[in-house]
């Protein structure tokens, strides 16, 4: 498809991911008004939860059918789920009905992120297509940056029903542009779908979430059972998933893709960038709220400093890679920043001065913004055309599991530290060293292990032709 005219469609496409980014973090400045007025205090967590479930089984699958049936109808199903799905959230009386309602908004939303990265491959070129994803990974570093802010000022100004609604008209807007210009490109062809491998996948993914935010829920520990027998259950169904993948005639996920050595690497590389990414936007506005004593919309506005800085290094990324032609040589800078930024921030007291604190930032996000938009290029070059949607939907996939398993981890970090210091220092010392704990665990452990998958990437310069061989590795 030429690139000529695309610049609506690339409106319409930006504005789809931007929606399913800008609600995992509008909603979080929100939720303590909601729960005071619909009560259920008690399930705070899955109004959160109920959306990552959903958007995150429905992301490979979504990913697979576009690859079979075309982009088009898979993006309009997924647009109309999640107007929907935002309408009802938007009018919900109780909280069971808000859970039920956000589980809906995320089938709608596990569409939007890896069809909104895999078109950008079908409308431009492969020499244009590294800034144009670079501007991607800008804006997801944008909607982390706006959603704070954005869901402060719905809940302090009007209601917090806004934050939902406010996806209403912007979402009939893009599904406007999608209908009246995206052509109907035909995919690999309609087969039958893999429903024994949708089915499990399902189940497994679905107990594994259900595992790990139930960790820290009426005092369950790592060993309580509602954690360890989810997470049990989904070990045995991932292993049942292969098995049933292995025999499918037309496998919802091929496992043959992960055959080839760097989209395995690539994929390990979005797991580990997760804790990073997650470090520093969970932790530190918490740090500022708790340690700090600032409220939610002037915490989304002190974390500017990173991701502004995400901003600009997915963008610096993406015109490199079209300037230089090369993929491992920027990605290899991206860890040590990363490492920098999250090991400094082991000093953080309350006292930190916010200048000083304003540098670490910048230095994580410097290093995550290239892992944005660095990481889509490579997945997509990594595989033959027909199965780009596949592997943009399995970056998402991946990182997505990764910064679960993370908010767990964290999560009995962070509570450990609480329990021991704030007998001891008080409630704003105790969360600054909790702080100080998690975002170098996270940060650290993440970078180093993404940094060895880096250095382990076979070649060192981007394909940029739909040559045939493309499908053998993602650099040349």
């Amino acid at each position: 498809m030429k690139s000529r005219g695309n610049g609506l469609l690339l409106v319409a496409v930006i504005g789809g991911m931007f929606l399913a980014m800008l609600d995992q973090t509008i909603v979080g400045t929100a939720l303590p008004r909601i729960t005071s007025e619909l009560g259920g205090t008690t399930l705070y967590t899955w109004v959160i939860t109920a959306y990552l479930l959903t958007s995150t089984v429905t992301v490979p699958l979504y990913g697979r059918l576009s690859d079979q049936h075309g982009r088009k109808p898979l993006l309009l199903i997924g647009m109309a789920l999640f107007v929907a799905g935002s309408v009802l959230c938007g009018v919900a009386q109780d909280m069971p009905q808000l859970i039920a309602f956000r589980a809906v908004q995320g089938l709608g939303a596990g569409a939007l992120m890896p069809l909104s990265l895999a078109l950008v491959l079908d409308l431009f070129p492969p020499d244009r297509s590294s800034r144009v994803q670079g501007a991607l990974g800008g804006v997801m570093a944008l909607s982390f940056l706006a959603g704070p802010f954005i869901g402060g000022i719905f809940t302090d100004q009007a209601s917090w029903r806004w934050a939902f609604l406010v996806n209403v008209p912007l979402g009939l807007a893009l599904m406007a542009i999608v209908v009246l210009r995206l052509p109907r490109l035909p995919g690999t062809g309609g087969v039958r779908p893999d429903y024994p491998g949708i089915a499990v996948f399902t189940v497994a993914i679905s107990a594994l979430l259900v595992g790990l935010t139930g960790k820290g829920i009426d005092g369950n520990t790592w060993t309580s059972a509602p954690v360890v027998l989810p997470i049990l259950a989904a070990l045995v169904l991932l292993v049942v998933f292969v098995l049933v993948e292995r025999r499918a005639e037309h496998p919802i996920m091929p496992l043959h893709l992960f055959a080839n050595r760097n989209y395995t690497l690539v994929m390990v590389i979005s797991f580990c960038t997760a804790f990073c990414m997650y470090a520093g936007v969970v932790f530190l506005p918490r740090y500022f709220q708790e340690a700090l004593g600032v409220s939610a919309t002037e915490s989304g506005m002190r974390i500017y400093p990173l991701t502004m800085a995400m901003v600009l290094g997915s963008v610096v990324m993406g015109a490199l890679m079209s300037r230089t032609g090369l993929l491992k040589p920027w990605l290899g800078v991206a860890p040590f920043l990363l490492v920098a930024g999250s090991w400094l921030c082991a000093n953080l007291t309350p006292g930190t001065s916010g200048w000083l604190l304003a540098g670490w930032m910048v230095l994580i996000g410097l290093g995550m913004g290239p892992m944005l938009s660095g990481l889509t290029v490579a997945a997509q070059q990594a595989v033959p055309p027909q199965h780009i949607g596949m592997a943009s939907a399995n970056l998402t996939f991946f990182r997505q599991i990764g910064g679960s398993l993370a908010l767990a981890v964290a999560g009995t970090a962070y509570t450990s530290v609480i329990t021991e210091e704030a007998p001891l220092h008080g409630p704003a010392a105790a969360h600054a060293e909790a702080a100080a704990v998690v975002i170098p665990l996270l940060g650290v452990t993440g970078a180093v292990v993404a940094l060895a998958a880096i250095l382990a990437l076979r070649g060192g310069r981007l394909v940029t032709t739909d040559a045939p061989g493309r499908s053998e590795a993602a650099l040349a």
